[in-house]
């Protein structure tokens, strides 16, 4: 800008603005940058000192100091006295720091986020209740379900018409028993609904070596597999609207748990059935696939464009929220 400047007594303006690619605009303001403006004018409306003092003294008085401007200004106006707004009011206690809440408000607890890592079956287990409607109105079957999350196996289910902390023990016991889960093996997840905290469960969970987990209150996604295993479930089409009686869900529920567990290939679990990884036959399974694949692309490895297809895999880890850094955490967390 200096060098053009320089230029312009020897060349016109325009000529110098276009050399250097400067609008002539730029170069006048350069030449006459603008000049800071001192506002010196007072706002009409604003309150004086002295003004701004009286209030202040009204406010905080013995007689006012425990009411809200709204209730200072409705008694100052019955009086025939009008001191401000009772915006301004509040403005001025804000600059004074004397405004604030004046009940206590109620001071919600700060649960964590649970980060749990399952890699092989029997490290993690997911569990929930869910209602089954009835034709009675207001009555419910209970339908208690364990899953472990790295092999999507349903560990065990039971049908009662309500939900207890006696029955949610008794129903967990017999699946640590019936799969001869060891000591500081197994971390139990569940949501915080009363059976899961009961007492009487979690006692038995510390004589047993079992960790607890608990979701985070109103976070489902705390809780995906077994929130995934209900809606699989309630959406088969199989599913009545609802149940006439005990017998009659066992009915429909017996064959769907075999079904799940034994048939249904899972995409979670590189399309193995939950079985089958549970009881650690996905890796002679993944082998015998990709042999098969193996075959199929050397009869027409057109047909796969020269790439040679592979069959999916079981994950190394299955997570419940995965940690937030990039590092892969190999330990179970709580």
């Amino acid at each position: 800008m200096n060098a053009m400047m320089s230029l312009s007594p020897e060349l016109s303006l325009r000529g110098a603005s276009a050399s250097f690619g400067v609008s002539r605009s730029t170069v006048y303001r350069h030449r006459t940058p603008p000049r800071a403006r001192i506002a010196t004018r007072t706002p009409p409306l604003q309150l004086s000192l002295d003004e701004r003092h009286a209030i202040r003294s009204e406010l905080m008085s013995a007689r006012f100091v425990d009411k809200p401007p709204t209730q200072v200004y409705a008694c100052l106006l019955d009086e025939g006295r009008y001191l401000c707004s009772i915006r301004t009011m509040y403005r001025l206690l804000a600059a004074e720091h004397a405004v604030r809440e004046r009940r206590d408000q109620r001071v919600h607890a700060v649960y964590s986020r649970p980060e749990l890592i399952a890699q092989a079956p029997n490290q993690v287990w997911s569990w929930d209740i869910t209602k089954l409607k009835t034709t009675v109105k207001w009555t419910y079957f209970y339908l208690y379900v364990i899953v472990d999350i790295f092999s999507r196996y349903v560990v065990g289910w039971s049908l009662h018409t309500r939900e207890t902390g006696a029955l949610a023990r008794d129903f967990v016991e017999t699946c640590l028993h019936r799969e001869n889960v060891a000591r500081q093996q197994l971390t139990l997840h569940a949501d915080r609904g009363a059976p899961m905290r009961s007492k009487t469960l979690n006692e038995m969970l510390v004589d047993l070596g079992i960790d607890a987990s608990f979701s985070r209150p109103q976070v489902s996604n705390d809780n995906p597999f077994s929130e995934s295993l209900f809606k699989t479930l309630k959406y088969t089409p199989v599913f009545p609207e609802c149940f006439a009686s005990a017998e009659h869900a066992r009915r429909v529920l017996v064959p769907f748990f075999e079904h799940y567990n034994q048939h249904h290939h899972h995409s979670g679990i590189g399309l193995m059935t939950p079985e089958a990884v549970h009881h650690g036959r996905d890796k002679a399974i993944t082998a015998a696939r990709a042999l098969t694949l193996q075959n199929a692309f050397e009869n027409t490895p057109k047909r796969f464009k020269g790439k040679q297809p592979k069959p999916p895999k079981v994950p190394a880890a299955v997570y419940i929220n995965p940690p937030l850094s990039k590092e892969i955490i190999t330990t179970k967390t709580h």
